[in-house]
C-alpha cells in the first residue's frame, strides 16, 4: 500500500498525460523548478509548440496526485532541419525525489520514442543525472539554442547511431523554421 508520505518499493506506474492533468502538472513544475522556470531557454522551444504525441507521461500516487511528469517537444536543428526531440521538463515532486520515479519516466519515454521512430533527443539539464541514462555532452558549437545555455548542460542521446552528425545549427520548433523559410521567400 502507498501511504501519503512514501512510495511503494515497486516500480512506479507510468501512464500517459491527459488534458485534464495539465493544471496539476503546472503546479508540479512550479514546485520542482520554481515560477522563474518560464524564463529559461528551453521554454523558447516549447512556446507555441505541441508536445510530441504519446511521449508526455506521468506517475500518479494514490492520495497524493501527480508526483512525476515528462514531456518531449519536436524541434528541427539547423538549415538541414534535422528532426529531434527536446526532452523536458522531467519533474518529480520534491517530496518524492530519489525514489526511482524519474528513472521510470525516462526509461519508459525513451523506449516509446525509439519505437515511434525518433532518432535524436537533446536536453538542457543536470549532466550527472542524464549521463547515467546514456546521454552525452553535445559537441561545443554544434547545436545552437535560442538563448543562453551552459554548454555543460546541453546533452544528447542518439536513438539511432549517427543521428547527431546531421544536427548542426540552431534548434527551433517546427513552426519557427516555417516562419523563417516564409520570410526568406518573401525577400
Amino acid at each position: 500500500m502507498i501511504g501519503p508520505t512514501m512510495m511503494s518499493h515497486s516500480l512506479p506506474l507510468v501512464t500517459e498525460q491527459h488534458p485534464q492533468d495539465q493544471a496539476e502538472i503546472e503546479t508540479l513544475l512550479d514546485l520542482a523548478f520554481g515560477i522563474g522556470r518560464r524564463a529559461k531557454t528551453t521554454y523558447r522551444l516549447r512556446e507555441g509548440n505541441v508536445a510530441a504525441a504519446g511521449l508526455s507521461l506521468i506517475v500518479r500516487e494514490a492520495g497524493f496526485g501527480i508526483v512525476g511528469s515528462i514531456s518531449f517537444w519536436p524541434i528541427l536543428i539547423g538549415e538541414a532541419q534535422t528532426p529531434a526531440l527536446l526532452l523536458g521538463p522531467l519533474a518529480i515532486h520534491p517530496q518524492r525525489q530519489n525514489q526511482g520515479i524519474g528513472r521510470a519516466l525516462l526509461h519508459e519515454s525513451l523506449a516509446k520514442a525509439k519505437v515511434l521512430g525518433h532518432k535524436l533527443i537533446i536536453l538542457i539539464g543536470d549532466a550527472p543525472y542524464y549521463l547515467k541514462a546514456g546521454f552525452r555532452y553535445a559537441p561545443v558549437n554544434q547545436i545552437e539554442m535560442p538563448g543562453p545555455v551552459d554548454p555543460k548542460r546541453l546533452l544528447y542521446l542518439e536513438l539511432e547511431a549517427g543521428s547527431l552528425a546531421q544536427a548542426q545549427g540552431l534548434a527551433l520548433p517546427l513552426f519557427r523554421w516555417s516562419e523563417i523559410i516564409a520570410l526568406r521567400g518573401a525577400t
